[in-house]
């Protein structure tokens, strides 16, 4: 566990702000007048903690890259904790709610983030 703590802390403190966000009230802006804005956020938080995945994996496995550990680390990871975020808003909180389009918007950013890793940061790691 210590080993994974030294390995990715960045994405580590990526997750705890990700739960955070996701279960603050957040304040009222002018932001909330423009349509679907919080889906560009959910986008945003999702490719940053799945970048950050594959850029610590790849930092920290130089030479031996597996596409089975990083897909499931840093692409069906965040993919399925992210619906469970909003499972968890929406049963276990009054003012919050789940949303499927939240959810998508969060495989979105996953998905950005994979291919931008797989394709043009991955050649310069190995």
């Amino acid at each position: 566990m210590i080993d994974k703590v030294r390995k990715y802390p960045l994405s580590i403190l990526i997750v705890l702000t990700v739960i955070y966000l996701s279960f603050f009230r957040p304040p009222k802006t002018p932001l909330d007048q423009v349509k679907n804005f919080d889906k560009l956020v959910h986008v945003c938080m999702y490719l940053g903690l799945s970048g950050m995945l594959w850029l610590e994996y790849m930092k920290s496995h130089r030479g031996q890259f597996r596409i089975k550990h990083i897909f499931i680390g840093a692409v069906a990871l965040p993919i399925v904790f992210s619906g469970c975020i909003e499972l968890i808003q929406e049963y276990c909180t009054t003012y919050r709610g789940g949303d499927w389009f939240d959810f998508a918007a969060n495989s979105v950013g996953v998905i950005v983030a994979g291919i931008i890793a797989y394709f043009f940061v991955k050649p310069k790691y190995f």
